[in-house]
């Protein structure tokens, strides 16, 4: 028998989905999948050669401390500085993770007790709610709806009971609509936060696909006292298998996770962590050049939309494009359906990220352009 910690929690939908996928293509199907946002794109060369190098050193195989080596502790705070305008300690305010996402759990085995309450956002991560359930707390969604710019309402939220809510996950630039958010919006969450009493958890890996500006929470003045941002090199610096995230915030806070993430894993490889450090240091150039190519996806997607006849924002970031399905299907899952078995191309229904997405898809930017140019080619002849 399974522990009780795993009622109410499912296998991921895409780890479902793309068991689906794999026996449709042994039928022969070859299905071209847009749904999920694996960067297909190398790291920089230097970043690939910096690994080759480190890893052939002697003496670097060994465990690691769990807070990382300084330089790519380092390396965080001066992107952290360079890019987000904020300023933290290295030895003390960052930490770096084998991936963010394993952050996300690290972050609610350490805060919450059994039956205390997390808001997650609707739509969302599915990685928020089933974080919160395997650490023992109750997901209590906050609605993001389109005609509010998917942000959330705290002045509905704050007339609610909060007495048991001690986390609240906010996402900007938001996955899935790929919303960005004002200054604004970030001063009232902090203000919301501290009169409260919760703590923020800032997850904020999208930042610098097809986005001119990168923000952070942790920019409004006296923020630490209230948030954890949490950040991720896999989609700025298309090194998702690499697992390398990182953690920052106030000294406390980042030893409270630690004393969790301390009995959990160990230390990263070492020439990993060099490598890091070496793709936190690039310039401008590199950023231009990703996005130079997203922006030429994201037109195919666009066709592919209109060809759907979906109505969709066009000043969405991020790695994504979010958009609204014609009236005519019940929802997204049966719109998403048909294109996989009329066209033999999967897009991701919207719905699986919350119930205010029952009438959305989503479609990744990740494939070369030939693919989204065979995805339409399909998807125009299924709908002849």
């Amino acid at each position: 028998m399974i522990a009780k910690r795993m009622e109410g929690v499912s296998e991921y939908y895409f780890s479902q989905k793309l068991r689906e996928i794999e026996s449709l293509n042994k039928e022969g199907k070859n299905i071209i999948n847009l749904g999920i946002g694996s960067p297909d794109l190398p790291p920089h060369p230097d970043v690939i050669r910096t690994l080759q190098e480190e890893a052939a050193k002697p003496g670097v195989h060994g465990y690691q401390g769990y807070k990382g080596i300084p330089a790519l502790r380092q390396a965080f705070a001066d992107w952290y500085q360079k890019w987000y305008r904020v300023t933290l300690d290295p030895d003390t305010e960052v930490l770096p993770l084998i991936g963010s996402k394993e952050g996300i759990m690290h972050i609610c085995m350490t805060y919450l007790n059994e039956g205390e309450e997390a808001l997650i956002p609707d739509p969302g991560y599915p990685t928020y709610a089933s974080a919160v359930k395997l650490a023992g707390g109750k997901a209590v969604t906050y609605l993001l709806q389109e005609e509010r710019n998917w942000y959330p309402d705290l002045q509905a939220l704050a007339a609610t009971d909060l007495s048991k809510v001690k986390l609240m996950f906010v996402n900007y630039p938001h996955m899935p609509t790929g919303q960005q958010v004002n200054a604004g919006m970030f001063e009232n969450l902090i203000r919301f936060a501290k009169e409260n009493q919760i703590l923020l958890i800032h997850d904020n890996p999208y930042s610098f696909i097809l986005n001119d500006h990168p923000v952070s929470l942790l920019e409004v003045p006296g923020a630490k006292e209230v948030v954890l941002e949490l950040n991720s090199l896999s989609k700025s610096h298309n090194m998702a298998g690499w697992r390398i995230g990182m953690l920052c915030g106030s000294k406390e806070r980042v030893e409270e996770v630690l004393r969790f993430k301390s009995n959990m894993d160990s230390g990263m490889f070492q020439p990993l962590q060099m490598a890091a450090a070496k793709a936190l240091s690039l310039g401008t150039d590199w950023y231009n050049s990703i996005n130079s190519i997203y922006s030429q996806r994201r037109d195919k997607v666009y066709r592919i939309l209109d060809i759907l006849g979906c109505s969709y924002e066009l000043k969405q970031v991020g790695l994504f494009v979010w958009a609204k399905i014609p009236d005519h299907y019940p929802d997204a899952y049966a719109l998403s359906d048909e294109i996989l078995y009329g066209a033999n191309v999967f897009l991701t229904p919207g719905g699986i990220f919350g119930s205010q997405g029952n009438r959305y898809i989503r479609i990744s930017l990740c494939g070369d352009l030939s693919r989204f140019e065979q995805a339409i080619g399909r998807i125009s002849n299924s709908y002849k």
